[in-house]
């Protein structure tokens, strides 16, 4: 998986962060029977920002995943580094992006 990059405003919450998880041969992620929750946390002093968060399943077969951000979540501006994490139906957990973060970009709002 690729490492994206995400910009939303301050204090929105949408558009919704949606990501394919995928294997280091670029293969769609199989979610059938997995758990996934979210972590964000503030790059500059590794604040955690998400311990946890809840995740949307849009799709298990291609490993299709979506957070969706409360205002509390982007009340900050800043640059974050973000991932989910997936606990298998065997009980095995596995981290994406693997090869480093998300980055999320808050941009502070004019007024």
């Amino acid at each position: 998986m690729a490492t994206p990059t995400f910009h939303i405003k301050q204090n929105d919450d949408t558009p919704k962060l949606d990501v394919a998880l995928q294997d280091d041969r670029g293969r769609p992620v199989d979610l059938t029977g997995a758990t996934t929750i979210f972590h964000m946390r503030n790059s500059a002093d590794d604040t955690l920002k998400i311990d946890g968060g809840s995740t949307v399943l849009l799709s298990a077969s291609r490993g299709e995943v979506r957070y969706e951000w409360s205002v509390s979540n982007t009340n900050t501006a800043g640059n974050f580094e973000a991932e989910f994490q997936v606990t298998h139906a065997d009980g095995s957990i596995q981290t994406f992006p693997d090869d480093g973060y998300i980055d999320v970009i808050i941009t502070d709002d004019v007024n």
